[in-house]
């Protein structure tokens, strides 16, 4: 099986301060030691990017080329099928934000999810479930227990 994974699940990881880093760690390793696949969006890596190099969100922010070094490692993976954008997956994006009425702080989850459903991910590794159980296309996965 293959589950896509959200920023916030990639910040988790490599930041060993995060308060789920923990969590986040066992479940990779749940997951890659049952054989499955994770699929990563080139828009995840932007957003991964933003959020570890800045000094508002991060309270020790990567330096950028760390950063990067970082996001390489993922996107080259063995374990990672690379996911991109394609024409039905940006209309069915569009159509999204149209039929759930969404706004702008929505776009770029929208756009994954949009994309991860194109791709046939059906599972999101995310504590974030609110930004995708709306669309009921995906068993959302979180990486903290409540």
């Amino acid at each position: 099986m293959t589950y896509g994974i959200d920023t916030d699940f990639l910040v988790a990881l490599e930041i060993r301060d995060h308060p789920f880093h923990r969590e986040a760690d066992a479940l990779l390793r749940s997951l890659l030691d049952g054989g499955h696949d994770l699929a990563l969006a080139p828009q995840t890596l932007a957003e991964f990017l933003h959020v570890v190099t800045d000094g508002k969100r991060m309270p020790i922010p990567l330096p950028m080329a760390e950063a990067v070094q970082r996001a390489e490692h993922w996107w080259q993976a063995a374990e990672v099928i690379r996911v991109f954008p394609d024409g039905p997956s940006v209309t069915e994006f569009l159509a999204w934000m149209n039929r759930h009425s969404l706004g702008r702080k929505r776009l770029l989850d929208t756009m994954l999810a949009a994309l991860m459903a194109q791709a046939g991910v059906t599972r999101i590794v995310t504590n974030n479930a609110q930004d995708f159980r709306g669309f009921g296309r995906f068993e959302i996965v979180p990486f903290r227990g409540d």
